[in-house]
């Protein structure tokens, strides 16, 4: 094996994660764009306008570069850097004294919380609000930047959230999402017993 290949490894690693990264935040923002106090197509206008700036500022940085092509060399530099700090590989955690190497099991209670707060009062929430949601919260934004619907999917199933195919939310026609009555029920909510004297014989 090449002396480079570690390196080139890291680099295909970190841009693919780049690459992701920029995807997600960019969903997130269009997303954001959608009216929650309109309905149909009007809805959407937000989204339609935030993707048309995106589309106008990929042309103008196109045509910037076409007019300054040492500019590339520049934009290259800046993304090769980027892929090799997202592609640094995770430092291994010693185990401590009788640690399990198995991954800890995700608190389903903080699960549940996440899902009713990004549900308000509706009965059932999308995905995609859920990851925007992730990724807009300030102790959650870093570690969810680069998640698909698929890796918040993954991670909901992994804690037994079922997550249907066609779910009828705010925000959007029938898509992947959470039902409320689905949840499972939170341990302060479980049935006081009863003091009252019984009556049967």
């Amino acid at each position: 094996m090449s002396r480079l290949a570690p390196a080139a490894a890291r680099l295909a690693t970190g841009s693919h994660t780049v690459v992701r990264r920029l995807a997600a935040r960019a969903a997130a923002w269009c997303a954001r764009g959608r009216r929650a106090d309109l309905t149909g197509w009007r809805a959407a206008l937000g989204v339609l306008a935030r993707l048309a700036v995106l589309g106008f500022g990929l042309y103008v940085l196109a045509r910037i570069v076409r007019a300054l092509p040492a500019l590339m060399w520049l934009l290259t530099a800046g993304w090769l850097a980027a892929s090799w700090r997202a592609g640094r590989p995770p430092k291994e955690q010693p185990l401590a004294e009788g640690e399990d190497e198995a991954a800890p099991v995700p608190d389903r209670e903080a699960v549940r919380t996440l899902l009713l707060e990004a549900m308000g009062d509706a009965p059932a929430v999308h995905l995609r609000t859920v990851l925007a949601h992730l990724q807009q919260h300030p102790t959650t934004a870093a570690r969810t930047a680069a998640w698909t619907i698929a890796d918040l999917r993954f991670r909901l199933e992994a804690v037994g959230v079922p997550v249907h195919p066609k779910v009828k939310a705010p925000g959007g026609g029938p898509t992947r999402g959470v039902r409320r009555v689905d949840l499972p029920p939170s341990p302060d909510a479980a049935p006081q017993a009863s003091t009252a004297p019984s009556t049967a014989a």
